[in-house]
């Protein structure tokens, strides 16, 4: 009976062994699992905005087709495409390596804030002023030289004006690799300089500026010549911001009343902005083609298939009838106009110019344009691309190029820009003042109006290359994007 009860106890306290350790095995596997999955929760949070950047650009992206590792079925496993992923030091340096190499305009940002205001024309640099960069032949060093100044800023307190010439910063030679930090400071002086015999000389006049944040109205100036008998209506349109799309059609209005029959429309410093807008300006300046076709987009294969089959009029942009706040377009029902433009005339600006050229006579003075006839639009990192739900954790956003723009002819792909009907490059010594019949651009149109013989271009011995302008290096320059991502394309994201 003894051996009995001896075996039971030890068949019981063996159950309990086993019990135990396969309860520790549970517990540690349990735990292990745990950890496998908390390290799969920091990894995918260390790698969640280049996640983001690829899962934008394999989607909306314009040119995927030109980039391997953007195909649907280029990874495997989620895990080789987080080990892709992980191998960039950066989400910019993700972002250059899956953008195609025609690619010159999409771009990433670190700071979405930033970008959105740039969109609205907000900014807190160069104090007011909108200048060229040029440099002596010869020479590492740059000047700028003012093209126009923005009213109500430092910059016309100061009473600075298009042509003034400046060479330094803050007592520092401009670069190209100082230039933007130096002017980027809360205050700053500029020594003024002059242009003599084509030679750059320096002044001692120096003169100190102020950065404050302003909006700039993209009407620089609109008003009526009378010219010969004529009404010639002359506007400067510097960015196509749509906030100020009511402003720009006030100033088609006051153009109507005046009894403009002839117009120069001024872009030749307008890098572009939204497509909206862009429809309206060519609205504003016919009327009479209301619902005709203004400019078709053409999408990446995924996108053009889709909207081709389920929404082809999606595809279509057609010249309005009212701007975006409902207000009725004024229209002038122009069969000709006049643009004059320089090579930082880009994107919409030149979206109008193709756009129109199939239904009147565009009559292009200046230089040949940028060449960007592809569109973009902001995507955050949501689900939907939206900026609701967006990750708090960042502010990135990336503004890839989503389709090209082509007119009703079919005409698109420029890529060197639009060539001028009439050559003409702007001369720092010789800029003329904005609006005057005597400036040269100006000049130039109103003698192809009146048929006068152009004046020819004196080749005056500057000595100087033109090598760029302010805000090139700013988010949103030349840039011609979507005021938001069209709700058809949501329903398609994942």
């Amino acid at each position: 009976m003894k051996i009995r009860k001896i075996s039971i106890l030890t068949v019981l306290f063996t159950i309990l062994l086993t019990s135990c350790s396969k309860d520790d095995e549970v517990l540690e596997q349990e735990l292990t699992n745990e950890n496998a999955e908390n390290q799969e929760t920091v990894e995918a949070e260390e790698i969640a905005v280049e996640n983001f950047v690829w899962k934008g650009m394999n989607d909306l992206y314009l040119y995927k087709a030109d980039v391997p590792e953007l195909s649907d079925d280029y990874f495997s496993t989620n895990s080789e495409k987080a080990a892709f992923l992980e191998d960039f030091d950066s989400p910019e340096d993700l972002f250059d390596n899956v953008k195609s190499s025609r690619d010159r305009f999409s771009f990433i940002t670190a700071d979405y804030n930033q970008l959105e205001e740039s969109f609205k024309g907000i900014t807190s640099s160069t104090a007011g002023m909108k200048f060229g960069l040029g440099r002596i032949s010869g020479s590492n060093n740059i000047f700028g030289f003012l093209q126009y100044v923005v009213p109500g800023t430092s910059a016309a307190d100061a009473g600075l004006t298009r042509g003034t010439i400046f060479t330094e910063v803050d007592g520092e030679k401009m670069t190209f690799n100082n230039f933007q930090e130096l002017m980027e400071a809360e205050s700053f002086s500029i020594k003024i300089a002059k242009i003599e015999d084509g030679l750059l000389k320096p002044t001692d006049e120096t003169i100190t500026l102020v950065n404050t944040s302003y909006t700039s109205n993209p009407i620089q100036m609109v008003k009526t010549l009378n010219v010969e008998g004529k009404e010639v209506g002359y506007l400067m349109y510097n960015s196509f911001i749509g906030d100020f799309d009511d402003e720009l059609n006030a100033a088609f209005a006051e153009l109507k009343s005046a009894g403009v029959t002839e117009l120069v429309l001024d872009l030749r410093y307008n890098g572009g902005g939204s497509v909206e807008s862009a429809i309206d300006l060519a609205s504003m300046i016919t009327g009479q083609f209301s619902g005709e076709i203004f400019m078709k987009e053409q999408w990446n294969e995924e996108y053009q298939e889709y909207y081709e089959t389920n929404n082809s009029e999606r595809l279509v942009n057609r010249f309005n009838a009212k701007i975006r706040t409902g207000e009725a377009i004024n229209s002038l029902n122009l069969s000709k106009v006049y643009v004059l433009t320089s090579n930082g005339t880009a994107s919409a600006s030149e979206l109008v110019i193709n756009g129109l050229e199939p239904y009147i006579d565009v009559v292009q003075i200046g230089e040949n344009t940028t060449g960007k006839f592809q569109a973009s639009v902001t995507l955050y990192d949501s689900p939907d691309f939206q900026k609701d739900g967006a990750n708090e954790n960042h502010t990135y956003a990336i503004q890839p190029l989503v389709f090209k723009s082509a007119n009703a002819e079919g005409k698109s792909d420029y890529e060197d820009g639009l060539v001028p009907d009439i050559a003409y490059s702007e001369k720092v010594s010789n800029l003329g003042t904005l609006g005057d019949p005597s400036e040269p651009l100006l000049q130039a149109a109103l003698n192809h109006l009146f048929g006068k013989a152009q004046v020819a271009q004196k080749q005056q011995n500057e000595n100087i290359d033109k090598i760029g302008e302010s805000g090139m290096y700013k988010a949103g320059y030349q840039k011609m994007y979507l005021d938001a991502v069209p709700e058809v394309l949501l329903n398609r994201v994942e």
